[in-house]
């Protein structure tokens, strides 16, 4: 069934969002800071393994690195792109839209709480990579596995963060919605350059999202977005980035 991945992954973002608030009165407020900052450096390790491999290979016994030019550029333009359409503003606003469409106006960390876990879920390799398989080969056990970690991440985010996270369900069946239907519809497009550089970038943006977790908010991540289709255009370009 094409899209089960996605319905699996929404399924248990809500069981996430719902477990940490209920486990969430149970920490103090320095508890919680910490098992936030714990989960940003995790999520900062999961993404320098995605990046690295991406950049590194082994050329005649020795590793060697790549595609520097391929991040500098798509990450330089894709955020020129994205700050000047204010992506970021766009979270932040259908943010305080939820807000108040769900009776949480008194909720200072709803926007924040929302941004930042869809963000989390969102972005990376494998709700990207996941989302093709499961539109080209209805292969969902990419989805299946991110789902679980989905799981723990919400869970642990909400009871920091606040209740704004569970919402993150509503981004990643639109995202992981769109791209698997899109998957289905160009697979024959799609080659394994082009899924390889989308990885890349994306696992760079999740790398973002974890020094915002670790530091707080210092870069807008979302203002990075347009760099992961800057990235599947480049893989068409006839020259070595």
């Amino acid at each position: 069934m094409i899209g089960l991945g996605t319905i699996i992954n929404v399924i248990c973002i809500i069981a996430g969002g719902l477990l940490g608030r209920f486990v969430g009165n149970l920490f103090s407020e320095e508890q919680q800071d910490s098992i936030t900052k714990t989960c940003g450096i995790s999520v900062l390790f999961i993404a320098i393994a995605g990046a690295m491999q991406g950049m590194l290979s082994i050329d005649g016994g020795d590793l060697v690195s790549g595609k520097s030019m391929l991040v500098v550029l798509t990450l330089a333009i894709g955020t020129l792109i994205g700050e000047i359409l204010k992506i970021e503003k766009g979270f932040e606003r259908f943010g305080e839209w939820l807000k108040v469409k769900t009776g949480n106006s008194g909720d200072k960390m709803f926007v924040d709480a929302f941004v930042t876990a869809s963000l989390t879920v969102c972005i990376g390799a494998m709700a990207i990579v996941g989302a093709i398989q499961d539109g080209v080969l209805g292969d969902y056990s990419t989805l299946a596995v991110k789902s679980v970690l989905d799981l723990i991440i919400i869970a642990v985010m909400t009871s920091t963060m606040g209740k704004g996270c569970v919402f993150s369900a509503i981004p990643i069946f639109l995202f992981e919605g769109s791209i698997t239907l899109i998957a289905k519809l160009i697979s024959p497009l799609m080659t394994d350059t082009a899924v390889s550089f989308l990885s890349l970038v994306g696992s760079i943006l999740i790398f973002c999202v974890g020094i915002n977790l670790v530091w707080g908010k210092k870069l807008k991540v979302a203002n990075m977005l347009p760099a992961v289709v800057l990235a599947v255009l480049a893989a068409y370009i006839p020259y070595n980035l």
